[in-house]
Parts: C-alpha cells; structure tokens; sequence
C-alpha cells in the first residue's frame, strides 16, 4: 500500500461513518454528495435496476482526502482530484471490475478524469453532458421591486401542479426524466419541500424547491416559472423565501447550481445575494 490508497465498499453506513465529517468539512463544495448521500441511506442503496452502489474514499496518512460513489446506473461522483489521482483512479476502478457510464465533478477534476478514461480506455472522447455554476449565498438581498403577492409552503393537495412543473423544468433544461405519480419517488424532487410565489388573488405563479438539511448546507432546487409568466420578478421571490426558510432552518450554507449559459439567471441569483463558486461539469464515457 502506498502513502494514498482508496477503500471501497458497497456498505454505506459504514461508508459514511469513515468520510462523513470530510463530506461535511466544506458543505459547499460537497452539497451534492451530502444531499444524495442522505437520500441513498433513507431509501436504502439497492441497485434500483442496475449494480450495486459503490462507495469510495481516498486516504493519506490516516486522513480522507477524497470521497467518490458510483450509482447503480454506473454514473461516478467525485470530490476534488489532483491530475495524478485522477489519472490513478480510473484503472483502479475498473481493475476492480466496477462499470462506469460517466462521471460530475468539479470541472478540473472531471476534465481530468475524462482524460484519464481516454488515455486508459481508448474508445471515442467522453462526451461533456452536462454544467453548472454552483453558487453559494452571501448576503441575502429581496429583489427591488418586490411583485404583488406573497410566498407560501405547497400543501399535499397541490402535488399535481408540482409534479407537472417538475416536468416542465425538466424538459426546459434538457434532463432525460418521467416525471409521474408513479416514478415520483424515485426522481431528485421527490425528497424537496417546494414554496409557491402567489399573485394576490392565490394563483401560483412560480416555484422554488429545497433539500433538506443535511451538513449544515441547503440546496435550492428547481426554481421555476412557466414560460408566460417569466420577466415580472417572480423567480426572484420566491428564491428569497425559500433562502430565507433555509437560513431560518439553521443552514449555515445555501447553495444553488445555475446553468452558465443563461445569463438572465444567473444576473438574477447574483442581486439577490448568491456569489459564483466554481463550475461543474459532466462527461458521459463510452468503450
């Protein structure tokens, strides 16, 4: 064994018992890990279709360095990577026979392993499939003008309009997802609590959802307004209500991912107080 080494084990519990407080450490950075993690763990790590989960973590010198997790879909997250980590990584796992369709990561680090995929696999380029800016909040600051209306908690009567604007945003940002009352459960909104914007007469006319609680971060996610009623400043609302709640709730970090192309969104999350981190990238492997 080297001075690092990675430590694998399909036990999640047992998992996070060893790099739990280096997932907490920067919940920030690590707010995805941290979120996914908890749901895995409530709902139990099966394979849900596929293989069995895969959990990893690198060690030096008696301390965590890097956490990874490979769903049973194959899809790889990791934490920050040195070149070299990345580049050792990746015959590591599949000397172990573990199959990977792609992997998200800070883009450094997922750059980095995608070229180490080429270089030790061969096979066409990996495929950048998605990206994100993360952001986290600063100082919270309610948009000027505030819109008619108020913010409100979505009552269980009113899941229909959540899932079909679920569905809305995912098809207005490209995610391959059914949205249904039948696949509810298993989707990333399933675990959210969601606020609506209403006009004064109680008409939602948008909405923000919001993870739980979990290593003192909270990620707002979706927030969306249906493609008629955008431009009034309803987005902006209803994001301060739910940072707000977040803040309330004892989160000592609220986080966001936007996407970097649009920059309507990402002008409207940078008034209202949230300040860019980094970039994330995805890649999709093939060979």
């Amino acid at each position: 064994m080297g001075l690092d080494d990675w430590y694998f084990t399909e036990d999640i519990d047992d998992f996070l018992a060893r790099a739990g407080d280096f997932l907490c450490s920067r919940p920030v950075m690590h707010n995805t890990p941290l979120t996914t993690l908890a749901k895995m763990r409530a709902q139990g790590a099966g394979t849900h279709g596929g293989e069995a989960p895969v959990f990893g973590r690198l060690e030096s010198g008696g301390e965590v360095r890097a956490v990874l997790y490979r769903t049973a879909r194959g899809r790889l997250t990791v934490t920050t990577l040195a070149p070299e980590q990345a580049d050792t990584l990746v015959p590591r796992l599949t000397g172990l026979g573990h199959r990977i369709s792609g992997v998200i990561a800070d883009q450094d680090t997922a750059t980095a392993l995608a070229e180490a995929w080429r270089r030790h696999r061969g096979g066409a380029a990996p495929v950048r499939d998605w990206w994100g800016r993360l952001h986290r909040l600063g100082t919270l600051t309610p948009p000027e003008p505030v819109p008619a209306g108020r913010g409100r908690p979505v009552g269980e009567q009113e899941h229909e309009q959540v899932m079909r604007w679920c569905r809305e945003f995912a098809a207005d940002v490209g995610e391959a997802v059914s949205v249904t009352a039948e696949s509810w459960a298993g989707t990333r909104f399933a675990e959210k609590r969601y606020t609506f914007w209403e006009t004064p007469d109680g008409t939602p006319v948008s909405m923000a959802g919001a993870n739980p609680l979990v290593g003192g971060q909270v990620r707002v996610d979706p927030v969306y307004t249906p493609a008629g009623l955008r431009g009034r400043g309803y987005a902006g609302a209803v994001t301060v209500e739910v940072s707000r709640a977040a803040l309330a709730a004892g989160a000592k970090e609220v986080v966001l991912f936007t996407n970097p192309a649009n920059a309507t969104s990402n002008a409207l999350y940078r008034r209202i107080g949230y300040v860019p981190v980094t970039d994330f990238v995805g890649y999709a492997f093939s060979g």
